[in-house]
């Protein structure tokens, strides 16, 4: 079987279930953004080398996002259903990395952070910003169709674990952040002090 099959060339794409909408469609922008930051885990992953402890949580987090993009591409009108796992765990599962992580290092998380750092971290913020974006598109697409709750709460949790993870890199590399503001909520507290 051949890789092309010039359906695509007019501007639209298939969608799970026969239909085809066009290309710029929300449903195929917040997909192809989740297929950004997947890619760009993949990058990090071969960054990282095959021995590297984030390796296993990495892996489930790009399966779990080609399952969710699955479901996102499949209307909730669709006949055929969608026999992909649903990653319904996935907000807790990062919560627990994001406990884990910032537990270990060596100072808190109260600002807002210059992306960069190292090579690993300004990818970790890559991923992050990939993530934001791919949210925004899914709320665009919520607003059209309906969508497992548990799609949002997963996307969203993996911008606040790429942060932490660049957070963590740059910590374990001894490696100064580069601080832009306290965080809100922090700035609050300090005047009411």
């Amino acid at each position: 079987m051949k890789i092309y099959t010039k359906k695509g060339d007019k501007g639209t794409t298939g969608l799970f279930g026969g239909s085809r909408v066009d290309k710029d469609d929300v449903r195929i922008e917040c997909i192809g953004t989740l297929d950004e930051a997947n890619s760009t885990i993949g990058l990090m992953r071969v960054k990282l080398g095959s021995a590297h402890e984030w390796q296993p949580n990495l892996h489930k987090i790009q399966k779990d996002l080609m399952d969710m993009m699955s479901h996102l591409a499949r209307p909730s009108d669709a006949k055929k259903e969608n026999t992909n796992p649903m990653p319904v765990d996935g907000a807790a599962f990062c919560e627990t990395w994001i406990d884990d992580l910032e537990a270990a290092m060596t100072s808190p998380s109260d600002y807002f952070l210059l992306p960069g750092g190292n090579e690993v971290s300004a990818l970790c913020h890559m991923v992050r910003t990939q993530m934001r974006r791919g949210e925004r598109r899914l709320v665009s697409l919520i607003k059209t169709d309906e969508v497992n709750e548990a799609v949002p709460a997963y996307i969203n949790r993996l911008s606040d674990l790429f942060f932490t993870l660049a957070r963590t890199e740059m910590d374990k590399a001894g490696v100064a952040e580069e601080k832009w503001q306290l965080f809100l909520y922090k700035r609050f507290k300090t005047v009411e002090k």
